[in-house]
Parts: C-alpha cells; structure tokens; sequence
C-alpha cells in the first residue's frame, strides 16, 4: 500500500526530471561561482542559548493544509532573524507545501543566518540547485533514501561547502544515518508516512545519539514548555514551523517559545 511518503517521491522524479531538460546538470554547475558564501549552520545554531531554533518558513503541508494566508517569505524570515531565530528553513516544494526555490534565494538576500532547503532530496541536482539559490544547508530523509543515496547526497553537500541536516523518524535508520559521518541529526517526531506528531519520540531516540553528535528535534514543538524539556534532555536545536506561522505576531510567538514571556 503506498503512502503519501511514496506519492511524494514519485512526484519529486517527475520535477527532477523535468527539471533537467529545461537546465543541464552541466549548465547548472557554472552558476555556482556565483552563488553567495556559505554560512556556518552548526556555528550558529551553538552560539546562544540552548536549543538554537531553526525556524521554519512554510505556507501550506499536507497534513495541516494551509497554515498562513498573508504569506511574505522575506518578511516573516526578517522577522525571525530579528526575533532571535539562530537559523532558518525555507520549503521548496511547489506541489504540495506550496514552497519555491525562488523563495529561499529571495531570503538568502535579506537575512545573515544561514538558510536550508526544506526539501524531499533524492538527487544531486537538487542540492546544486540549492547551492546555486545561496542555501546553506539542505536537509536530508533517511525514509526517502537508501544507503547509497544518502551517503552520496550527503558527501556531495559537503563536497560543495554545505552542511546537511540529515533526519530520521524511524528508530532502526539511526546507525546508517550516524555512519555517514554526519554531525548535525534530526529526528522527526511526525511519522511522514502516517502524519502523526508526538514528542516523545525525541526523548525515545536521544540516549542512542552520541554526545558529538548536534541534535535536533523537529516538529510537534509548541510551548515553552516542550523548550524547557528538551534542554534538559541535551537537545540542541529545534526546527519549528507550524505553531510560529499560525500566530499573527510571529516575532512575539517566538519570544513566548523560547523565553517563556
């Protein structure tokens, strides 16, 4: 029985392929002298207080539907820079979060923290086409890559100076994920095949992560609250999206998440 996981793939070949008629590989590949440089993802996400929030700019999923109506990508990441936001995730997918890439570059413009391509990544040419936008970092899903795949994906992020934030949400793909060499892991704690959200999962997960490894809890993360205890748990970053861009004071929503006030 497939899933909307699978669904999703299958849509993402079709845009590769796509894709790679209008622009070559090749062709693709001399844009990136042009690209902006890199910005250190890790870096930021370590130098306040713990957990750094990455935060998420996102329209629509297909779980929750549409999320924000008055939807300005530059200004709602301006505002989180300015909120105090440590890093930002940008979606990219067209189809059904209703993201684009032009997005990413057009933030990439206005912000200093470094930025990530939010995107379902199962071929080189997306993480050029990251690279060349001005992304900083690309996110990778252990659930939608094999072995292969995704140590290739992740060496050549790295091999063109980015870092990648590699997730996970089933227990058993934590030891190939951890063999790729990667330092900064998420775990999701949505199941993208089903869609249901607990937290716990993270607290399930983390005593299987090594201690040099930087952690990142992802999704269901709504409270203060929830912030205090996966401090207390060692977590080092927060990626959240939703429950920031429901609020119509997002600067405000995300002082009341962090700090409590």
């Amino acid at each position: 029985m497939s899933t909307v996981l699978d669904e999703i793939i299958e849509t993402k070949r079709q845009e590769i392929a796509a894709a790679k008629q209008r622009k070559p590989f090749s062709l693709l590949e001399t844009e990136l002298p042009n690209a902006p440089e890199v910005r250190c993802f890790r870096t930021a996400l370590a130098a306040g207080t713990q957990p750094g929030l990455i935060a998420e700019v996102k329209k629509a999923s297909p779980s929750a539907g549409l999320i924000r109506e008055n939807f300005s990508p530059t200004e709602i990441a301006v505002t989180y820079e300015s909120a105090g936001a440590h890093c930002l995730s940008v979606l990219t997918d067209e189809h059904y979060f209703k993201g684009h890439l032009d997005y990413l570059k057009a933030i990439r413009q206005v912000v200093s923290i470094p930025v990530m391509r939010k995107e379902f990544i199962i071929d080189r040419y997306q993480i050029l086409e990251a690279r060349v936008a001005g992304a900083d970092c690309v996110l990778l899903i252990a659930e939608c890559l094999n072995d292969t795949q995704l140590q290739d994906l992740y060496d050549y992020a790295h091999q063109l100076g980015m870092e990648t934030l590699i997730e996970l949400y089933e227990p058993e793909n934590l030891p190939r994920v951890l063999n790729t060499g990667g330092k900064l892991i998420g775990i999701n704690n949505r199941d993208l095949r089903t869609f249901v959200t607990s937290l716990e999962h993270t607290f399930n997960l983390i005593k299987d992560v090594p201690a040099d490894v930087m952690l990142i809890s992802e999704s269901g993360i709504k409270s203060y609250e929830h912030i205090i205890r996966l401090r207390e748990a060692g977590v080092a970053g927060v990626l959240v999206g939703e429950s920031l861009m429901r609020q119509p004071d997002i600067a405000k929503a995300v002082t009341s998440l962090m700090h409590g006030s």
